[in-house]
């Protein structure tokens, strides 16, 4: 899943827009999911190897959302532990991680707890489907999974609920109706698994599950109101096209120079992301 946050990275150069201005306006609304709301508790394990390391961690999510997905919040805390032999001496080193971020519309605001603060960008992805599928992010996800050689291997029961099963890139989901109820990722020797162990659907979800902290607001650099980016998207197919012709090589390095995580990526895994970023910014042109 990680290769897609990367591509998204890069695509967050440029506009995500087919259209003029005129036709793009505030009221389209997102339908991330094919269910109206949900309430969600997630568990998730990590195991493996990596680099004479051995990794393990657990962690747990909640996941609270309406009006399709249009409005959402997101709260995980994990910790991981990595136990490391060098030279006859070992080291451990554990990390704990809190996070929250909520979506409205688009609109990205993410709490940062070490600085008590909250950053608000634009959700890449969800602008992407807002131009590309009139906001539905399950048309968009599926068609996005196909074109990067995901297919359906069989159907599988989470909480009583039947989902598809997804295998794409080495991973495993278990969608239903359009939301991840598990996933696995294997990826560099770790496995993470990630799996719902409790889930209503379809149910009232009160205002408060949605608040976030009493902190202060701060826009993302770059960050565009509503105006303004509505204003910017028809001179921004122009990037589009020319990222649409960049070499591989091309598209590496300009990979590798904005997000340092990219050199984890092997060659197989670096060229599986070329294929669909050549897909998608066909789609932009």
């Amino acid at each position: 899943m990680k290769k897609i946050v990367f591509i998204v990275s890069i695509f967050a150069l440029v506009s995500f827009d087919k259209i003029t201005p005129k036709q793009h306006t505030q009221q389209t609304k997102l339908k991330r999911y094919e269910v109206q709301s949900a309430i969600v508790t997630y568990k998730t394990d990590i195991s493996g190897g990596m680099l004479g390391s051995h990794v393990t961690g657990s962690g747990e999510e909640h996941l609270y959302f309406k009006d399709w997905g249009n409005i959402e919040l997101k709260e995980s805390e994990s910790s991981q532990t990595t136990k490391s032999k060098l030279f006859g001496h070992e080291k451990t080193n554990t990390t704990h991680t809190h996070t929250m971020n909520k979506l409205v519309n688009g609109k990205s605001y993410m709490v940062d707890f070490n600085q008590k603060i909250i950053r608000l960008s634009r959700d890449a992805a969800m602008e992407m489907t807002k131009t590309f599928a009139e906001g539905d992010a399950h048309k968009t996800g599926r068609q996005i999974l196909e074109d990067m050689g995901g297919h359906i291997v069989g159907q599988g029961d989470v909480l009583g609920y039947q989902c598809d099963i997804w295998e794409v890139m080495g991973g495993k989901q278990w969608i239903y109706k359009g939301l991840p109820l598990k996933v696995e990722v294997h990826m560099m020797g770790i496995t993470t698994t990630t799996v719902a162990t409790q889930a209503q659907f379809n149910v009232d979800v009160p205002d408060h599950y949605f608040q976030l902290p009493d902190f202060p607001i701060q826009e993302m650099e770059g960050y565009e109101n509503d105006e303004e980016y509505a204003r910017n998207q028809k001179n921004m197919k122009k990037s589009a096209a020319k990222m649409h012709h960049m070499s591989y090589a091309q598209y590496k390095a300009m990979l590798l120079k904005n997000d340092p995580e990219a050199s984890k990526m092997t060659e197989k895994e670096m060229k599986e992301s070329y294929k669909m970023f050549q897909m998608m910014t066909q789609k932009m042109r």
